[in-house]
């Protein structure tokens, strides 16, 4: 039996290694010869298992089901954000880009075998019905989510629109699992909003970055301007802009280059990247070649209204802004084009290349780190506002998971694990004006379900305008 499971052994050998040369992955290893030869004996051990379980378990396996599962294990055990798409997840993250997919609404991770929310997208059924970042999905229906992978997670919690769904969630200070029934509905995600929060002072935000959000970010812009002119000489023209990225998980980086292009002067250096390839060593700048690609359209920023580049601006982040949105903060940051207000973002400082396969298959693979425009790396570590400013008037934020926290992260290149230790300094008492009804609100107002960005309790954006405007600001850390 031995024998005869060497045998086919050795055959699987060569089968698997003529697979791996004849597959996309060899060109990117043949650069530089990243990758050197392949480990035989490695490959060995892995077509003896294969071999095993084709032969003595106790049900038949499909080769097809086999190297699937073994492709996912490669990659699930890298870092938290390489993963194998299959087909439907493929085709998943091709539409989401667009800004329209079936699901629920919920950026998730794995964490200890459960998923676990990394941010639910605003207007959608998981962020209407209370579900918070930092949650964990203990169970999808009856089915425990302990022992699936992400993407069969993922797959159980899309559907068609109007069917139920019931999480069981565990979360930190509850006792006691919750159980919340969602309705699945197609998510159409606007990803720009905007409007005027007051005479002279705008309201940009930038709910995830898709294809279309940098010249929607320009259109919104252009609306806004033009709502102050003709007004009267002593209130005409945008005295000040608040650009959110509060609970942006990210998207496509062409997308961050062209919003970050909107406000930077052009040429401007917005990103670089640097990985073990040379296509990963790249710095990406406020010009039509990155945030356009060359795809043929027509270049929005020649729309961009004027004042635009100059308006004076601050920038809203906290723990719920991470990658793409991280880029922006980062690069009008170190020009010193804005003012980044609020708390320590997420810390995703890592680049994903998607490579298709046969079968419309995919992998998503970690490729790069990136870096802002002063070389500073983000990963675990997150952008620092220039002004720290909690979520509620007694000093409240909620809790979240940061990119320090899941399993396998990469450590921050530049500063090691030091980094990931980092704490903000300790509060200054920079205006004891706080009202009393303000030291009287419920010490959970942090944890309020759901936040709403823009409403009469904002009390990040009331402090925002309120730096715009040259007035005190309220529950400020120094940087």
């Amino acid at each position: 039996m031995r024998s005869k499971l060497q045998q086919i052994g050795l055959v699987f050998v060569g089968l698997v290694a003529g697979v791996m040369l004849s597959l996309n992955f060899s060109a990117i290893a043949q650069k530089k010869n990243v990758a050197g030869p392949l480990p035989v004996e490695e490959l060995r051990s892995f077509a003896d298992v294969f071999s095993a379980i084709k032969q003595g378990y106790v049900e038949p396996v499909e080769d097809k089901l086999l190297i699937t599962h073994a492709i996912s294990g490669m990659l699930s055990n890298l870092d938290p954000h390489s993963a194998y798409l299959d087909a439907d997840a493929f085709k998943d993250l091709q539409v989401s880009t667009q800004g329209e997919f079936g699901g629920l609404g919920i950026e998730v991770g794995m964490e200890d075998g459960l998923v676990k929310v990394v941010s639910p997208i605003e207007d959608t059924p998981a962020f209407r019905a209370g579900v918070k970042t930092g949650d964990l999905i203990y169970k999808l229906d009856d089915t425990p989510v302990k022992g699936m992978t992400l993407n069969d997670a993922v797959k159980k919690m899309r559907g068609k629109p109007k069917t139920s769904i019931k999480l069981t969630i565990l979360r930190k200070g509850e006792a006691k699992p919750l159980e919340i029934t969602l309705m699945r509905d197609i998510i159409k995600v606007q990803s720009v909003k905007s409007k005027m929060i007051e005479p002279g002072y705008g309201y940009l935000r930038v709910t995830q970055f898709q294809e279309e959000s940098a010249p929607d970010v320009v259109k919104h812009l252009d609306k806004l301007f033009k709502a102050e002119v003709g007004k009267k000489e002593k209130d005409g023209g945008l005295k000040g802009l608040v650009l959110d990225l509060r609970n942006d998980p990210g998207g496509v980086l062409h997308g961050a280059i062209g919003v970050a292009a909107a406000f930077l002067p052009a040429g401007s250096v917005v990103v670089t990247t640097d990985g073990r390839i040379e296509d990963a060593k790249r710095k990406y700048t406020a010009s039509s070649e990155d945030y356009l690609r060359n795809d043929g359209r027509e270049d929005f920023i020649k729309k961009l209204p004027e004042g635009a580049r100059t308006v004076p601006l601050v920038v809203l982040v906290n723990g719920g802004s991470a990658s793409a949105s991280e880029i922006v903060a980062g690069a009008l940051q170190d020009h010193k084009r804005a003012v980044v207000m609020g708390t320590q973002t997420f810390g995703k400082g890592s680049v994903q290349t998607v490579l298709p396969l046969p079968g419309k298959s995919a992998i998503k693979l970690t490729t790069a780190r990136y870096y802002t425009p002063n070389g500073h790396s983000i990963q675990a570590k997150g952008i620092t506002p220039d002004i720290i400013v909690e979520e509620t008037a007694n000093g409240g934020s909620r809790e979240r998971v940061r990119e320090a926290d899941l399993d396998r992260h990469l450590v921050n290149d530049k500063e090691g694990k030091d980094a990931e230790k980092a704490v903000p300094p300790k509060k200054e008492k920079v205006d004891k004006t706080v009202k009393p009804q303000d030291k009287d609100k419920s010490k959970d107002e942090s944890h309020a379900v759901p936040f709403e960005p823009a409403s009469k309790d904002d009390f990040q954006l009331t402090q925002a305008v309120n730096l715009l405007k040259g007035l005190n600001v309220i529950n400020v850390i120094k940087r």
